[in-house]
């Protein structure tokens, strides 16, 4: 459901520019209570910074930006009771005011209080670090400017949930307080419909099932969720029924319909049962991970990679209430060109192949 920003700590990449003034300025401030048990300061940071990861935080304290009662110190130093702790960075933390942008915006529905929009593959929902501008919210505050009631940085209106970067299709916006509430208890109460439609990797045994697996952030990679048992005290329960749409042999399409709505819910639990998405680099579904050996095959694979991108995900159907008028409300989203492509290429593939060659 949602577009992680993940890094907390936008540390300078070479190349780039800071302030250039020596100055240093204060980002983050956290104290820690009467009762801290001594911990390293870099782990300490790392329970408060979510989105970030211990080894940008230790570069962080290498490059003498972590501060603890106003001394820099390194990332092995134990935070004790009572130590305020601050990270300072070499330019003045990013203003990330919504500001409305000329961006062309594909509104399906739109009334006085709510709209639906269909975001193609590649754009951002949300701003966050490196992404400040040309997202998604940006465009839905141009496209509203001359609502006066309608103010982008206010919490209590704007996008209901998120969809990630690269993955493309449907999305709802509130333009009012009480629409947000309204949909967001329908969100909450598991009321609403949305399905996509993914293409991932290897056959299914069955035509349909049910994967269900709590979802936290993966201890080895914070840039991805990883699955854990559904009894686990560990991160938050997540529920995905899937039914299979169309069948390649060495691929199959599937329609996923959504219980909850986790980071990467359906992208973290297709990888957990086998069947990562094709295109996705974050799960491993940019290697080939079924087929033949021959060159051909592998430069069919790469051409299909070519085609589309990115994660083969397209959130196609939105059904919710009406938070005013109480009708049903269903949406459908055709393919985008890049996976209707892709899905052509397989199906071109697989009509000149033979069955009996398909590994299971």
């Amino acid at each position: 459901m949602n577009e992680e920003q993940f890094d907390d700590i936008d540390l300078l990449e070479e190349g780039d520019e800071a302030g250039g003034d020596g100055q240093l300025y204060e980002h983050f401030r956290f104290s820690a209570d009467a009762g801290q048990v001594a911990v390293r300061v870099d782990k300490f940071l790392l329970e408060h910074l979510p989105h970030s990861s211990r080894s940008r935080i230790q570069k962080a304290a290498d490059a003498g930006m972590i501060f603890v009662n106003g001394k820099a110190v390194k990332s092995n130093y134990k935070v004790r009771p009572l130590d305020v702790v601050t990270m300072m960075m070499d330019r003045p933390r990013h203003d990330d005011t919504i500001v409305p942008e000329d961006i062309p915006l594909d509104v399906v529905y739109e009334d006085d209080v709510l709209m639906v929009v269909n975001k193609p593959a590649g754009m951002v929902v949300h701003p966050g670090c490196g992404n400040y501008k040309g997202t998604l919210v940006n465009a839905v505050a141009w496209h509203l400017r001359n609502m006066p009631s309608y103010d982008p940085n206010d919490p209590e209106v704007g996008l209901v949930h998120r969809i990630d970067k690269d993955t493309s299709g449907l999305l709802l916006v509130a333009k009012t307080p009480e629409a947000k509430s309204e949909l967001g208890k329908q969100f909450y109460n598991k009321t609403t419909h949305r399905s996509y439609q993914a293409l991932v990797w290897a056959n299914f045994t069955d035509d349909n099932g049910t994967i269900e697996g709590n979802i936290a952030r993966d201890p080895r990679d914070r840039l991805r969720m990883e699955v854990f048992s559904p009894t686990s005290d560990i991160g938050k329960p997540a529920v995905t029924h899937y039914r299979v749409v169309e069948r390649f042999g060495y691929t199959t399409l599937v329609e996923c319909v959504l219980e909850t709505g986790r980071t990467h819910q359906i992208r973290a639990h297709m990888k957990h049962i086998g069947h990562p998405l094709f295109g996705d680099e974050r799960y491993g579904g940019t290697e080939i991970l079924r087929g033949e050996r021959s060159a051909s095959y592998k430069a069919f694979i790469q051409n299909c990679f070519k085609l589309c991108p990115r994660q083969a995900l397209h959130a196609q159907t939105l059904g919710f209430v009406h938070p005013v008028t109480g009708r049903q409300m269903d949406f459908d989203s055709p393919l985008p060109a890049d996976m209707a492509a892709l899905l052509g290429k397989w199906r071109a593939f697989i009509a000149g192949t033979n069955r009996d060659t398909f590994e299971e």
